[in-house]
């Protein structure tokens, strides 16, 4: 097994990008602890410290070959650390603030709901007297009673297809009717 430790940290780079294995274990024993406590210092977190400064160094292999790194390695990986800290503590700051805004709508809004459904309900009773005298008595016994069409139609003496021509009729000035109230809430 080489030694490393004698190595200049562009001459492990070199090694590196030939895939080097013991030059990058050698590269991430210098410098991993620093960029550990670094991390760790800023997210108040040891888990997410490590996984940064992993994220880190399997960015560094993965990107062996086309490394190009103008300042000193340590310069490098400190900007690194920063850079993925700053992403954590954004993407930490989203969740609580995501969290924080859901909090709110937790509060028991039952009689909202119940006003709001009264409205609506207070609305479809308008639309269907609004409707004419037969598509307004087809509706009822249909949604109302439950009769089926079948039933309507001896009931009302009228043929079935009269009774499914009407109850579509009632059903698309009520549908379009609801839209309209629902669209100004």
């Amino acid at each position: 097994m080489k030694d490393f430790g004698a190595h200049s940290d562009e001459e492990l780079i070199v090694l590196i990008q030939q895939d080097d294995s013991l030059a990058f274990e050698a590269l991430y024993d210098r410098y991993w602890k620093t960029l550990y406590y670094q991390a760790a210092r800023k997210t108040n977190s040891l888990e997410d410290a490590q996984e940064i400064v992993q994220n880190i160094f399997t960015s560094l292999w993965l990107r062996r070959h086309q490394l190009k790194i103008e300042s000193n390695l340590a310069s490098y990986l400190a900007v690194a650390v920063k850079y993925k800290v700053f992403k954590y503590l954004a993407q930490q700051y989203k969740q609580e603030a995501f969290k924080h805004d859901t909090e709110w709508v937790d509060f028991d809004n039952s009689t909202e709901n119940w006003l709001q459904f009264e409205e609506l309900r207070v609305r479809l009773d308008q639309l269907v007297s609004e409707l004419p005298e037969k598509c307004q008595l087809v509706f009822k016994l249909s949604r109302e009673e439950g009769l089926t069409y079948k039933q309507i139609a001896e009931h009302m003496n009228i043929s079935v297809k009269t009774v499914e021509t009407q109850l579509g009729r009632a059903l698309k000035k009520i549908r379009a009717g609801i839209q309209r109230f629902l669209i100004t809430l």
